[in-house]
């Protein structure tokens, strides 16, 4: 089967002048990313050996705004694990000058499909293939830095007039996993009747003046996990589901899906298989759907946008437990170890992690924070309870996914989301209990800003 390299949205009308009813100028575009070579998956440590087919193509799509006073944004959703700094600093240092973006306009989502290649180095410690498949891993990492500028490049290409709107609808399928002993610690992957969940489907429509729908902007937060990891097909999970089925509803529309906080929410159990990913992809596209259907409301200029690299402390380690660890540690940690070790001898590990923070306001309609990493899901929760007033989107798994980013409560309870995940990531250990202040207070630092500065 032949795919599209490139398709482009395109749509009749003046790209310079205003329009009546129009207050922004939007572009839209997509891409296939599908790797076109067997490929190591990424996301399940236990895999161990390449993809075995294509159940469904991979894209990269990309949405410009544009208020005309100035403020623009530029949106990049791929259905991907995740991208490493490495990738979204070389798109970025690319993309901006090139069309004259500062770095807050430029917000890279991946889906965090389990059904995806490595993005190499992105859970390198996870990879066991030999030197020819590592090296399939790295030539398609050059390729999507290309693919991603690319797709950027179409969607400004793609600027006309655009009406948006913005509205909610509910999905009930994701579940907190983190199941708890009696004595409220870690006791493994489950379904946690009691854990915090987000059933919220934020909805963004950008039509033409007409009316006439060009891409719909959807999230949930739930891991993109129900193939699981005996499955070796390449698909973008419920998530690609979702997005395949609304843009057969709306046949002249791009779709475009962003995981929210997910990093303890999966899918309820099902068994692992496409039908069922599909099933869950239809209750998430029906969701959206019954919002599009619904009252939305109008959304208004001007984009405001702020980004910023923080500090987060990981909690005191020593060379003493990586030397340890690397003698009797299993395979990943003796991995992690030896990546450790070196850092000793090159001149100190790392002592805090770098972390990007992103937010991005339209009027006093709609405002995105866009968090790196595997956020829990306590982080939404918490924002939008202490901002009612806002209408709120909290997305994770943004420009860079480093490591899982839990709560106190979490690193209390222990386990996987507070430290195992850390050996796979290739990080030092578990962050220190501050994380969750530090985090907190930098959402609120930038939520002020976005509020009273001019684009």
């Amino acid at each position: 089967m032949t795919r599209p390299l490139l398709t482009i949205i395109l749509l009749a009308g003046s790209v310079g002048g205003a329009v009546h009813g129009a207050d922004f100028q939007a572009g839209v575009a997509r891409m296939v990313i599908t790797p076109q070579s067997p490929i190591w998956l990424s996301g399940f440590a236990s895999r161990n050996h390449v993809s075995e087919g294509v159940a469904q193509d991979l894209w990269a799509k990309a949405l410009v705004f544009d208020d005309g006073r100035g403020g623009r944004v530029v949106m990049v959703t791929m259905d991907l694990i995740g991208l490493p700094r490495e990738i979204s600093d070389e798109v970025a240092s690319r993309v901006l000058p090139k069309h004259g973006l500062k770095r807050s306009q430029l917000i890279l989502l991946a889906s965090h499909t389990h059904s995806g290649p490595l993005v190499y180095p992105n859970l390198a410690i996870i990879f066991d293939g030999n030197d020819e498949e590592r090296q399939v891993c790295e030539r398609y990492a050059r390729k999507l830095v290309d693919d991603l500028v690319s797709v950027v490049d179409a969607a400004f290409a793609d600027l006309a007039p655009a009406k948006i709107s913005t509205g909610h609808g509910s999905a009930g399928f994701s579940v907190n996993r983190r199941a708890l002993t009696p004595e409220g610690r870690w006791a493994g992957f489950g379904e946690n009747p009691d854990g915090p969940v987000d059933y919220d489907v934020p909805v963004i429509r950008i039509a033409a003046p007409d009316g006439k729908v060009r891409a719909v902007v959807f999230g949930y937060a739930c891991h993109c996990v129900v193939m699981g990891s005996r499955s070796y097909t390449i698909n973008g999970d419920y998530a690609g589901f979702a997005q395949f089925e609304l843009e057969k509803a709306l046949p002249d529309a791009t779709a475009m899906f962003v995981q929210l906080c997910a990093g303890d929410q999966n899918p309820r159990r099902r068994e692992s298989t496409l039908e069922n990913a599909a099933t869950y992809g239809k209750e998430l596209a029906d969701a959206v759907q019954k919002s599009l259907d619904g009252k939305l409301r109008p959304v208004h200029a001007p984009i405001r946008t702020t980004y910023e690299s923080i500090s987060l402390d990981f909690a005191p380690y020593s060379r003493v437990g990586f030397e340890e660890e690397f003698k009797e540690g299993k395979v990943y940690e003796r991995r992690r170890a030896e990546r450790m070790l070196a850092t000793y001898d090159g001149g100190g590990p790392p002592r805090q992690l770098s972390y990007p923070i992103q937010v991005v306001r339209w009027g006093s309609d709609l405002t995105l924070i866009a968090l790196g990493g595997e956020v829990v899901v306590d982080y939404a929760l918490c924002l939008k309870r202490e901002f009612p007033q806002e209408d709120l989107i909290v997305a994770a798994y943004a420009n860079d996914v480093m490591c899982y980013i839990p709560t106190v409560r979490i690193l209390r309870e222990g386990g996987y989301e507070a430290e195992g995940n850390m050996t796979i990531y290739g990080q030092p250990g578990p962050l220190a209990e501050t994380v969750e202040k530090t985090m907190l207070d930098a959402c609120r630092k930038l939520l002020r800003e976005t509020a009273r500065t001019s684009p």
